[in-house]
């Protein structure tokens, strides 16, 4: 919804001044300057794309119009999760999770909170590592190992808005390309009356408007939206690596789950009270 309001922002700002000024919106419609900006834009970035690479931009693109993916219910959620995990380990042993952290996706456990059962890939995080800790029986190098890991998932989330970014910056130059056809049009019309001149001329300064619109007012935006999405997701990875090292160090399931909750963003950060109402709810 964001996202939304902020392109009619843009385009209203643009437009709505345009036409203050007397524009005429039929002198914008410039199809064949679309075709040359966008469509040398998109070719160029196909080409500048792997096949990986590509599809993340087309996974992540859907997240733009979509809510937070990660709010508060979700962190309350995720700490509920590791408090029933927790407090099972601390009354049974680590081997009474065995069942639960072999296939998440399965686990009864995993399942009663589904905005963390239906995340293959923090059920794997916390699966994983707690099934590093069962096998060694050792915490000391598993919160470098979970370091790693999040630095690898930090670096395919990054791949999205750095190709998108990357996308944005060559649309201004691409907007010079059609403006110069333009005006290697225009040139063939010098013998023409003025007025068709200068709509010719008006059309190929268009390129560069266009070009330098997509840029910053709609492409760029995109890769920064999801630049700010792959940090927000980061930080909810953080908030389970605190929580689970605090718990494999031996501490109370209550004092792990405050090592979690402590390391949330203020803006999500439930209270303990918070907190502590939803555990016994």
């Amino acid at each position: 919804m964001l996202s939304l309001i902020g392109y009619i922002v843009v385009v209203g700002s643009i437009l709505g001044g345009y036409l203050i000024h007397g524009g005429s919106l039929v002198l914008l419609w410039q199809p064949s300057e679309l075709l040359i900006i966008l469509g040398a834009a998109i070719g160029a970035f196909v080409v500048s794309s792997t096949g990986y690479s590509l599809g993340q931009v087309l996974r992540n693109l859907p997240r733009l119009f979509s809510p937070h993916s990660v709010d508060k219910q979700t962190y309350l959620q995720i700490l509920s999760l590791l408090h029933t995990l927790f407090s099972k380990m601390h009354r049974e042993g680590i081997i009474s999770i065995e069942k639960d952290i072999e296939d998440p996706s399965n686990s009864a456990m995993f399942k009663s909170f589904p905005k963390v059962g239906g995340d293959a890939q923090m059920c794997n995080f916390i699966g994983d590592t707690m099934r590093t800790f069962l096998t060694t029986g050792k915490a000391d190098d598993l919160g470098g190992l979970m370091d790693t890991d999040l630095h690898s998932i930090r670096e395919e989330l990054h791949i999205a808005p750095s190709s998108v970014s990357h996308m944005a910056e060559s649309l201004p130059g691409f907007g010079i390309v059609a403006a110069v056809l333009g005006v290697v049009l225009t040139m063939s019309k010098l013998d023409a009356p003025p007025k068709e001149l200068g709509e010719s001329i008006g059309a190929a300064l268009l390129g560069t408007f266009l070009g330098i619109l997509f840029c910053y007012g709609f492409f760029g935006p995109i890769g920064a939206k999801l630049e700010a999405l792959e940090m927000e997701r980061s930080l909810y990875f953080r908030c389970v690596r605190e929580a689970v090292m605090a718990a494999l160090r031996g501490l109370s399931p209550m004092v792990a789950l405050e090592y979690g909750r402590r390391s949330i963003p203020p803006k999500y950060r439930p209270t303990f009270a918070e907190m502590e109402s939803t555990l016994k709810g």
